[in-house]
């Protein structure tokens, strides 16, 4: 049979997964994906360790003893959450030295609830470094304009970061000079940026969800046609401002004391429409130098169904940004469109946060008895 994954790892994109739980690390499947999968990293919110602690037994006896200890629900959290990721790191750590630390990573989130609070996201950043305390980790930081400082300031204090919920353009350029700030002013505060990385985490499907569901509203032939493309459009819009930004004068500077660049990263990419390919979002970007992190359904999909034939993201610009101005014609407005779904994004990971605290608030409440 086709190794189709491993065609897609030959074809430059890092597969990773976008899922964590301690079952995952004590039943091997975790070590699975990475021999048999070419799963080379993990990204984790707290919608998934919502899911990971409710769904399963693995954490009983860590959660009685926390109970025991009386510590307080996000006590328990911190706990929880950073125990799995050091494990996991410790796990991709074989990864992240044959890769030179490009891959081999592992993401934790600061608390959604601090996104447009800057100095409590650098302070929490800090904080979720130091207890992991691996190297090959990312704390991963929202995209919002009072993230933006904080990215900066994040990796100036040589902490890599995963930059999240990204999904207009021009807030990538705003992430990508955020991350250039931040490697120079690391930089200058001597920290080695050879150890230092990020990544820029562009997602893609919940923008078809958006604009579709205006497609579907307009119902005619010219607003069907263009179902199912403004994701991948505004995606490969994203690498092409990726393309241009590390084409500089300032990147080259910064590239000559052996720093990396900011990976773009394909996040929500499970079809979420199931008239399209389960691979849509997995065939339609790939190109060398991006991470595409997805849930395990995806990568099973990606293993039995992928069909991609060579670069399918570069050369395409013209195309996608007439997909962006048809829509514009149509009345659906990109700029309203991206801040709804970062308004939406934030929503969702308050919820998942407010489902995660009442979990582990019952965990203790049960074990306690």
């Amino acid at each position: 049979m086709t190794d189709r994954l491993k065609a897609l790892a030959d074809a430059g994109v890092s597969i990773w997964l976008d899922d964590l739980s301690r079952l995952r690390l004590t039943n091997g499947s975790l070590q699975a994906l990475i021999e048999d999968k070419h799963v080379v990293g993990v990204t984790t919110n707290p919608t998934i360790f919502a899911k990971a602690i409710s769904d399963a037994d693995a954490y009983a006896e860590t959660v009685g003893k926390l109970a025991a200890q009386g510590i307080s629900v996000d006590e328990a959290i911190r706990f929880i959450t950073t125990s799995d990721v050091r494990d996991a790191a410790d796990l991709f750590k074989p990864i992240y030295d044959d890769t030179d630390g490009q891959d081999g990573r592992v993401s934790i989130e600061v608390e959604p609830t601090l996104a447009h609070d800057t100095a409590k996201t650098i302070e929490q950043a800090k904080q979720l470094w130091d207890i992991v305390g691996r190297e090959n980790v990312f704390v991963k930081i929202p995209a919002t304009k009072e993230g933006l400082a904080a990215i900066t300031a994040t990796l100036a204090a040589g902490i890599s970061v995963n930059v999240t919920l990204i999904f207009s353009l021009e807030r990538y350029k705003a992430v990508a000079d955020a991350f250039l700030s931040g490697l120079e002013q690391a930089i200058e505060n001597g920290h080695d940026v050879t150890k230092l990385a990020s990544v820029a985490s562009f997602f893609v499907s919940r923008v078809d969800t958006e604009v579709d569901k205006r497609l579907d509203a307009i119902g005619t032939d010219e607003a069907k046609a263009l179902k199912g493309k403004a994701a991948v459009a505004n995606a490969r819009l994203a690498f092409e401002a990726y393309e241009e930004i590390f084409d500089t004068d300032r990147w080259r500077e910064i590239e000559t004391v052996g720093a990396k660049p900011q990976r773009p990263l394909w996040a929500s990419t499970g079809v979420k429409d199931p008239a399209y390919s389960p691979t849509l979002y997995v065939d339609s970007l790939v190109t060398k130098g991006v991470v595409n992190t997805m849930p395990e359904a995806t990568i099973k999909a990606t293993e039995e169904h992928s069909e991609f034939s060579g670069d399918t993201v570069r050369g395409n610009y013209d195309a996608d940004r007439k997909v962006i101005a048809d829509l514009e014609k149509l009345g659906i407005s990109y700029d309203e469109v991206v801040q709804i779904l970062e308004d939406e994004g934030l929503a969702k990971f308050d919820a998942s946060w407010a489902e995660l605290q009442e979990t582990v608030a019952s965990a203790l409440k049960g074990a306690a008895k």
